[in-house]
């Protein structure tokens, strides 16, 4: 039994929700994100809550359920707040800049890397060891945070690469001499 799925989901003041069958479009202050989910789950809007329900008991329709629930709560909070994912630089030499919309990263390649900001996608250099992408939709943050730390993700055994601010590597000993 889904307990996230029961849950309504309230709309706070600022925030205009539009539901046309399964198409959901969520605009507020930040922006506007639009969604279509499974046609098999219905959507309805009660009392300025949104509430999500199963036709039936069905092993597909129960995984649904919650999913489609927790991603139009993440719509909301993404056009009222923000998502936001801290990347952390560490290695001697390692760097990024930013100047306008392109990222330069200098990660001990041969050649720096020059990424361009996807649509929606705020990227900021507080310091040359540290990056902020921000923006709306949480899954596109999400994603393009695990793209920029797959140029040269932590290795265990001094930490060097572009981690997450929170991520914790687990370290590993280096070989003894004789």
């Amino acid at each position: 039994m889904s307990r996230i799925g029961k849950k309504p989901i309230e709309i706070p003041a600022g925030v205009t929700v539009n539901i046309d069958g399964t198409n959901v479009k969520v605009k507020g202050p930040k922006g506007e994100l639009v969604n279509t989910f499974n046609n098999n789950l219905d959507i309805k809007m009660e009392n300025n809550e949104i509430v999500v329900q199963r036709p039936n008991e069905e092993k597909k329709i129960r995984a649904l359920h919650g999913l489609t629930r927790t991603l139009i709560y993440n719509m909301i909070i993404g056009v009222t707040e923000g998502y936001q994912k801290e990347l952390e630089i560490v290695g001697t030499g390692y760097r990024a800049q930013k100047a306008g919309k392109k990222l330069s990263l200098t990660l001990g390649l041969s050649h720096p890397l020059d990424l361009e900001d996807p649509e929606g996608i705020e990227v900021e250099v507080p310091a040359p060891n540290k990056m902020i992408v921000k923006g709306i939709d949480k899954q596109k943050v999400g994603e393009y945070a695990a793209y920029i730390r797959g140029f040269r993700q932590p290795e265990p055994y001094k930490g060097k690469g572009i981690k997450y601010v929170d991520e914790v590597i687990r370290r590993k000993v280096g070989k003894t001499g004789k």
